[in-house]
């Protein structure tokens, strides 16, 4: 057997660009991600998981196991605001009572970034490691991060009236390939220039009155495309127009202040937090409807605890404002026709409301 030292970590959407390259410049080791999520991962992970515990952790679970199974000698995971935070210890147990041997460490002590608790933590994995050279490199890795998200904001926007048919995804794999090559700011940021430009200059077709979507809900099922069933594409097919909150730099930099905005934004609605992303979820809600929004889509795991408590908070906005919502719930056994079924009445009834109008 091989002394090699492997690191691996879960999927969570294109961010495993920068995770892939802070963990690659700073640990003198390879770096493997968990190999793609298929229908094996989460089959995995449920198998040996808590029957009620949420899809997060299932899916988690599976990656786990299947980078374990291609070598992986040493685990990162992300923790988390909500249950999530207590769920690393669980992992932990649950691969050694399956007989895995490997190192495992949380990146995050509590719900929001915090620089010290990082270094400390990979110098835990390589003890060598320069704190100028960490703090260089996470600089480098978060300023990628906010690039990406700013990014697909655009994309979400346009990628449903594209005149060439994967025109969005090719450019977006180009951009994704020479980020993860950058050794310098300035090469990043002319990067980031460069493929902004591209992406404007893709030929699109969309209307000034297209219909739009905002998504809301639990942040893993918001980012992570396997765990929705896609279902930023499937909008996408339907030419609509998509609006999400929750992405990473969101998570690590503006939660804390937008948290308290949008708290004063609905003293009807909410006199204080319930949780997670539950009360942003319910600010954001009342955002959509302002902002001449068509439709909601709220999202969550099955058993997600603030999502259920902001369900009928934002069931009574939407009355209100008498805008139309839809919620979907994700498990391990929840059906992709159904799912599909669901969104596409979702759809002709806004394009019904939208003709009237």
């Amino acid at each position: 057997m091989s002394n090699k030292e492997v690191v691996s970590f879960p999927q969570l959407g294109n961010y495993y660009v920068p995770i892939t390259y802070l963990l690659k410049r700073l640990l003198k080791m390879e770096v493997k991600m968990a190999p793609p999520i298929t229908r094996k991962t989460i089959e995995l992970g449920t198998k040996y998981s808590p029957d009620f515990v949420c899809i997060p952790f299932k899916y988690n679970l599976g990656n786990f196991i299947e980078a374990l199974e291609e070598g992986a000698t040493i685990l990162v995971q992300a923790g988390g605001g909500c249950r999530y935070g207590y769920y690393a210890e669980v992992q932990e147990q649950i691969l050694k009572d399956l007989g895995y041997h490997f190192k495992f460490y949380t990146m995050l002590n509590q719900r929001y970034f915090a620089p010290t608790y990082l270094y400390r933590t990979l110098k835990q994995i390589q003890p060598r490691l320069w704190f100028g050279k960490y703090a260089y490199y996470t600089l480098l890795a978060l300023k990628m991060v906010s690039d990406m998200d700013k990014i697909d904001v655009y994309v979400r926007s346009n990628i449903g009236f594209e005149r060439e048919d994967g025109s969005f995804l090719k450019v977006q794999k180009e951009m994704l390939d020479s980020f993860s090559k950058v050794h310098t700011f300035l090469g990043l940021h002319r990067a980031y220039k460069k493929y902004l430009k591209k992406f404007r200059e893709i030929p699109i077709d969309k209307p000034k009155d297209c219909l739009k979507v905002g998504i809301i809900g639990e942040l893993y099922t918001s980012m992570e495309p396997f765990s929705n069933y896609f279902l930023e594409k499937e909008l996408a097919k339907m030419h609509i127009e998509v609006r999400r909150f929750t992405d990473l730099t969101y998570l690590l930099f503006k939660k804390p202040h937008v948290e308290k905005k949008l708290l004063k934004k609905i003293p009807e609605y909410c006199k204080y937090t319930i949780g997670a992303d539950g009360m942003d979820n319910v600010g954001r809600c009342k955002l959509l409807a302002e902002a001449g929004y068509d439709g909601v889509i709220h999202i969550k795991p099955f058993g997600c605890t603030p999502e259920i408590g902001a369900i009928p908070i934002i069931s009574k906005i939407c009355a209100d404002e008498n805008l139309p919502v839809i919620f979907f719930s994700f498990d391990s056994n929840t059906s992709e026709v159904g799912i599909k079924t669901r969104l596409e009445a979702f759809y002709d009834m806004l394009k019904m409301r939208k003709e009237k109008k």
